[in-house]
């Protein structure tokens, strides 16, 4: 019988395209890698991949591995779902992935309040700019930003919550210093490589500088407290801030929506339930301060 590991260390490998990337996504060493390939190679006599100096090239065995293996793993996900589904106790494992802004600085109070509501459901908070994969069990909720709601993958169920818009933000003594005449450059702090906006350098105060970047979202607001320049943050974030406030003459542009995620029978669990229902109804009460019209505009 082949075991279900060996497969899935196929699959990885697989996917990567080199046993290194198989060894980083399962967090082994590179030899369990190697070993467990070869005891699949062993068990089905024949040979999975062919190395080259580019990486592994699946053989022809292996391609054909490659579909049946996809849909093992497949099947063991719907069983795993279905069995979790069917758990209706308030207590046990949950697993929550949303982006680090929304966690550090909205709904870490409200995930402390649900914890001591539920003392007996474990709690993993998976704070991450990469998206989990509800489908392979990476998560249980997902709460995600969605520019557009079309983008949903269909095996998902979805909870709409509100929408979410961000603002240009600086420091309030760095603005008030380029009121007075300071002649210090004024960048652009950007989180990636896409260039300085067009509506950053002919704002009423233009970006002057070279760009500043860091991919930290943390980095990036003290950036802005330090007087850098300005930078573009959710509303609930910069007009949270003291130290921060907007750019004069930009208007909030709208960032997305906020959505609840659950897959299939997970979604059917009374953990899941009552987590879904507690942060929907939290997410309700934050809608004026997600919109940008908890305070008045400069």
């Amino acid at each position: 019988m082949i075991d279900w590991d060996d497969v899935r260390y196929f699959l990885a490998a697989a996917r990567g395209g080199s046993v290194r990337a198989a060894a980083a996504r399962l967090g082994v060493n590179h030899s369990t890698v190697l070993r467990r390939i070869a005891q699949l190679e062993e068990r089905l006599g024949a040979q999975m991949f062919e190395k080259l100096p580019s990486g592994y090239r699946l053989t022809a065995a292996g391609e054909e591995v490659l579909d049946l293996a996809t849909q093992m793993e497949a099947s063991s996900h719907q069983l795993e779902t279905r069995v979790f589904g069917r758990d209706q106790s308030a207590r046990g494992l949950l697993r929550v992935t949303l982006p680090p802004f929304l966690a550090t600085h909205l709904l870490m109070p409200d995930l402390a309040d649900f914890a001591r509501l539920h003392r007996d459901i474990e709690m993993e908070i998976l704070s991450s700019g990469e998206l989990a994969n509800l489908t392979n069990r990476e998560a249980d909720v997902a709460i995600r930003i969605v520019a557009d709601r079309k983008t949903l993958p269909l095996n998902l169920h979805g909870l709409k919550g509100p929408e979410l818009f961000s603002g240009v933000y600086m420091s309030r003594d760095r603005l008030a210093a380029w009121r007075a005449g300071t002649p210090d450059p004024i960048r652009w702090i950007g989180i990636d490589n896409h260039g300085i906006p067009d509506w950053a350098r002919e704002g009423e105060v233009p970006v002057t500088g070279v760009p500043f970047r860091t991919p930290d979202a943390e980095t990036q607001i003290i950036a802005a407290h330090q007087g850098i320049g300005i930078t573009k943050l959710p509303c609930f974030v910069g007009d949270a801030d003291p130290l921060l406030v907007r750019v004069p003459g930009i208007d909030v542009p709208m960032h997305g929506t906020l959505w609840l995620l659950t897959q299939g029978e997970t979604r059917k669990t009374k953990r899941v339930r009552l987590f879904t229902e507690f942060v929907s109804r939290r997410l309700a009460a934050y809608a004026p301060l997600l919109s940008g019209l908890s305070i008045s505009r400069d």
